[in-house]
């Protein structure tokens, strides 16, 4: 969640492949219904179903079916999108198309999904909205966030439940100019569909079912992260609008004893860059934060942290170039402009800096750092860690989220 907002903890477990079987619908049925965006402004999409597939109208009038096991391809048109399968009435077209299984999910991309998805023709292509019950997604959530984990880490999984639930929830029409309410990606939460679920993630949505997170009566933000390096960072610190009572900076840790999430693979991390390299990257990242040319970048003398925050985590990044220093400010900008080389954003911005010039150019950097994610909130590996502790998830929640109370809301 940027957005970096919600957003998560990148899977340090690979999550399974597809089940062999879907498992039945949950017991109480689905809950409030949801709009998830599967792919969005794609140019070209491939759909199926082991079960076959009907394809209708917005109206609802069937208009096509694709035969079990088929794969069909949905592409753009003026105004509207074109489904094409194999065989006689596989082919459909509209400025929006409804795609539901033959009695089995509906697979999109190579994944399966429960509920329907909703074909809409928008200005760079084709997007595939599932409507699904909150908590049949949240079956395809909770291990996707967490990680396929030991049934010793149950407590954990039903916080990342209850968290879960409250971020869909709280978050309903958030993308609503699109016609959706949330991604399936870190841009809210991630959402694999069918092939992440688990009889464990399973267990942990029953149990929480249609708890949430509240503070004074309203649902909360449930701000998330993956790794708080053993102190999570208040909201405002971060995000302008989320000064919130409940998001405060905590120890995380218990006393005397190492950070709950020192578990995590990416407790320490390393990044290290060649001068040419990140010359290479700051013309990308930095030139889009900042007014600065890149033939300013190309005589880059060194990089320096000016300032930090009370958490220790680097509140601003001076980049000292041959006539003049550009200052780079806030988490986000941060860790956005400080790209490593394989493209994703920088873990976190708790790190030091060390670097070598040779004749007044930088020739090399190294970033020893702690954390990944923003920090705000609900840690992940924190949770897990508190849960192998002994903490039930009400008492994990408690930890993260000051002063709020878990309720259901159905």
């Amino acid at each position: 969640m940027l957005l970096l907002a919600a957003a998560c903890i990148r899977r340090d477990v690979p999550v399974p492949a597809a089940p062999p079987e879907v498992a039945g619908p949950l017991a109480g049925g689905p809950g409030p219904g949801l709009r998830v965006a599967v792919a969005a402004g794609v140019a070209t999409l491939e759909i199926g179903g082991a079960s076959g597939l009907r394809i209708s109208d917005g109206t609802g009038a069937l208009v096509a079916r694709i035969a079990p096991g088929t794969i069909a391809t949905a592409v753009p048109r003026p105004g509207k999108v074109e489904v094409r399968g194999q065989g006689p009435g596989a082919r459909a077209e509209g400025a929006r198309l409804i795609v539901s299984g033959d009695g089995g999910p509906v697979r999109v991309a190579g994944r399966d999904y429960r509920g329907d998805v909703v074909l809409t023709r928008v200005a760079k292509g084709v997007t595939a909205i599932n409507r699904v019950g909150v908590e049949d997604y949240l079956l395809g959530v909770v291990i996707a966030e967490l990680g396929v984990k030991d049934p010793s880490d149950m407590e954990a999984l039903k916080a990342q439940a209850i968290v879960s639930r409250t971020y869909a929830l709280r978050n309903l029409g958030r993308w609503e100019a699109d016609g959706f309410d949330l991604y399936a990606s870190v841009n809210d939460q991630v959402y694999a569909g069918i092939r992440s679920e688990s009889p464990l993630g399973r267990q942990a949505v029953e149990g929480t079912r249609g708890q949430v997170i509240t503070y004074q009566g309203a649902m909360i933000d449930a701000f998330f992260s993956s790794t708080c390096a053993g102190r999570t960072v208040r909201g405002a610190e971060v995000f302008r609008a989320a000064d919130r009572p409940y998001l405060r900076s905590i120890v995380d840790a218990p006393k005397g004893g190492a950070a709950y999430c020192s578990i995590s693979p990416r407790f320490n991390w390393r990044e290290e860059w060649k001068g040419d390299a990140l010359r290479a990257t700051l013309r990308r990242t930095l030139s889009a934060a900042a007014p600065v040319s890149a033939a300013e970048i190309d005589g880059l003398r060194n990089v320096a942290i000016r300032e930090r925050t009370p958490d220790g985590r680097v509140a601003t990044l001076a980049f000292v170039l041959r006539k003049r220093t550009v200052e780079v400010k806030g988490a986000p900008t941060i860790r956005q402009v400080l790209r490593p080389p394989g493209g994703d954003l920088l873990r976190s911005n708790l790190f030091t800096v060390s670097t070598q010039a040779s004749g007044g150019r930088l020739t090399s950097m190294v970033l020893d750092g702690h954390g990944a994610g923003h920090g705000v909130g609900f840690c992940q590996w924190g949770a897990i860690g508190r849960g192998r502790a002994g903490q039930s998830a009400a008492t994990i929640i408690a930890a993260y989220y000051a002063g709020t109370a878990i309720t259901r809301q159905y």
